[in-house]
C-alpha cells in the first residue's frame, strides 16, 4: 500500500470519528527530530510510538460509543497503535513516521478511528526566498506589497521578517 501525505508533527489537529471535538497532537516520543522548524523547538516529528493519550487536552469531548442516560460519557482516548505510517524511515525512538493519512486505533473502538485534520506543519518564508521570488508572479499574488520594499516591513502585523 502506498502511503502519502505530509509528515505529521507536534500541534497536528486530530479528530476521532466517535468524538465531538478535535484535539492537538502532543508529541513526546521523539525528543530530537524536527520537521519544518529551523530552530528545532516546536515541530517534533510524530511517530508510531506516540500512543496512549498523546493529546494536549487528552480528549475528543464526548464518546459516541459510550452512551449514558444523560448523553455520552467523556472521551478518554487510548491509542493502541497507528496504521498507514511511513515505514521507510525509523526515528531514534524506533518509531515510524506518521503522515496525514495515518490512522490511530483506539482501545474503546477497536478500529482506526483517529484521523488527522491538519498535519501541523506551518510554512516559513525566509528573506532569501522573498528576494529570489519572481516579481511578476508576486505582484499578481500580492498586489498590495511592493517587492522592492518588503525588507523588514510587516504590512499585516503577523509576518516575522529577519
Amino acid at each position: 500500500m502506498s502511503v502519502t501525505g505530509h509528515i505529521v508533527c507536534n500541534g497536528a489537529l486530530c479528530q476521532c470519528k466517535n468524538g465531538f471535538t478535535p484535539d492537538k497532537l502532543k508529541v513526546l516520543s521523539a525528543p530530537n527530530e524536527y520537521v519544518n522548524d529551523a530552530e528545532g523547538a516546536e515541530k517534533l516529528i510524530a511517530s508510531t510510538m506516540d500512543i496512549g493519550i498523546p493529546l494536549e487536552k487528552g480528549t475528543f469531548g464526548q464518546c459516541k460509543l459510550q452512551p449514558s442516560s444523560s448523553g455520552y460519557l467523556p472521551c478518554i482516548p487510548s491509542i493502541t497503535t497507528w496504521q498507514d505510517f511511513y515505514d521507510k524511515v525509523t526515528l531514534s525512538n524506533q518509531g515510524q513516521v506518521l503522515v496525514e493519512d495515518s490512522k490511530g486505533i483506539c482501545a474503546i473502538a477497536g478500529t482506526p478511528c483517529v484521523e488527522f485534520i491538519m498535519h501541523g506543519q506551518q510554512p516559513s518564508v525566509s528573506n532569501t526566498e522573498v528576494q529570489e521570488a519572481n516579481e511578476i508572479v508576486q505582484s499578481q499574488l500580492n498586489p498590495l506589497i511592493d517587492p522592492n520594499r518588503i525588507e523588514n516591513i510587516d504590512p499585516f502585523g503577523c509576518i516575522q521578517l529577519s
